[in-house]
């Protein structure tokens, strides 16, 4: 590829981001996907539809996923969430705080997103203070803690901490072949259970989980695939144009909240360019906010008291550090990182549903005080 051609390049994948957090937003918002939501309903009434949802969209990540890998298009290494290095303390604790934080905000970061779309001011808030917490656990003050404390618990590995990689090492053969079979074994058991409860006969759930799963996995091709350059022209590097830092990314809202913001504010500067993530991000407001206004659901909503903006704000706070400390949320580890089948992956999501358990029982004990 030559210095001329890598522009167009950019702008395909830039595009493509866009196409798929509109669809990513506008079946979020027609189908009610909601990861916090899939918590609450069974804490609260015994409802698995959302989680159902939620566990076809793994599942569908997966399998897609794992059949790139097979087909030698994406290597997991090559994604952040499969580094060498595991940090399993920053996973179940960044994990929990986002969680939590998503409980008291009413809805993740992509949650957040779709809200907007459909009217939220609430949302708009949350959006902005989850940025700063997130910018600030990236590289300010609460980075510097982040580093000193749960980072510092570090687990080097031989292999990359995506499973197939693991296996491999232990002898089980290549990578490339046992992903494949490993995402359909791990995929087919999270079906089968979908598939033996009544939820199952909803639409919805297959349409939201498998609609949101594909768009995930569209993200690995198009950052994956479609944007690497084996010699990057200038540095003569193996790169993933278009993404963040340099490495192959799909779906994620915590750090490209943060990095929308910073491009916003310092538009200006020459060195702040638009990325996949934050394409994406921008498309999933589209996309909610089209099938809101088709629907005629979109409407306009702000803070219901001044205990509902402190609990907005707390849970903001806590998305913003938890979710880049545990290197993802529910979409980006609970969906993106599952994906590649990575061990921290399955502890950040662990930490994430227990945040949120912790939270409802929170919530209702405050409930039961007051009643």
């Amino acid at each position: 590829m030559t210095e001329a051609e890598l522009p167009a390049l950019v702008q395909s994948v830039l595009w493509a981001g866009l196409a798929l957090g509109v669809a990513f937003g506008a079946v979020a918002q027609r189908t009610h996907f909601c990861t916090m939501g899939a918590v609450a309903d069974i804490v609260n009434m015994g409802d698995w539809q959302r989680m159902s949802m939620w566990l076809v969209a793994i599942a569908t990540g997966m399998l897609g996923f794992n059949a790139l890998v097979g087909a030698g298009l994406v290597q997991a290494r090559h994604s952040i969430y499969a580094a060498p290095t595991w940090l399993p303390l920053s996973n179940l604790a960044g994990g929990a705080l986002f969680g939590f934080g998503m409980v008291l905000a009413s809805g993740c970061g992509s949650k957040t997103l779709v809200r907007i779309g459909g009217g939220s001011l609430k949302a708009i808030v949350v959006f902005a203070v989850l940025a700063i917490a997130a910018y600030a656990t990236m590289r300010g003050l609460f980075a510097v803690w982040r580093v000193a404390t749960v980072d510092a618990v570090a687990v080097p590995l031989p292999a990359g901490q995506d499973l197939p990689s693991l296996l491999a090492r232990a002898g089980l053969g290549s990578a490339r072949g046992v992903a494949p079979w490993l995402a359909v074994a791990l995929a087919l058991a999270l079906l089968a259970f979908v598939a033996s409860r009544p939820e199952a006969r909803r639409a919805d759930t297959w349409i939201g989980g498998v609609g949101i799963g594909l768009t995930v996995v569209g993200g690995w091709w198009v950052t994956g695939h479609l944007g690497h350059v084996t010699e990057h022209p200038v540095t003569l590097e193996e790169t993933f144009v278009g993404t963040q830092g340099g490495r192959m990314e799909s779906l994620t809202f915590v750090a490209p909240m943060a990095y929308t913001v910073d491009w916003l504010i310092l538009f200006s500067d020459k060195t702040r360019a638009l990325t996949f993530g934050i394409a994406s991000t921008v498309g999933v407001v589209a996309g909610s906010a089209a099938v809101a206004l088709a629907q005629k659901s979109f409407r306009w909503e702000g803070f219901a008291s001044t205990e509902d903006t402190a609990n907005h704000l707390v849970g903001a706070v806590l998305m913003g550090v938890g979710g880049v400390t545990a290197l993802g949320c529910t979409v980006g580890q609970g969906l993106t990182g599952l994906s590649t089948l990575a061990l921290g992956s399955f502890v950040a999501f662990g930490g994430i549903v227990a945040g949120a358990v912790a939270a409802l029982r929170f919530q209702m004990w405050r409930l039961e005080r007051q009643a």
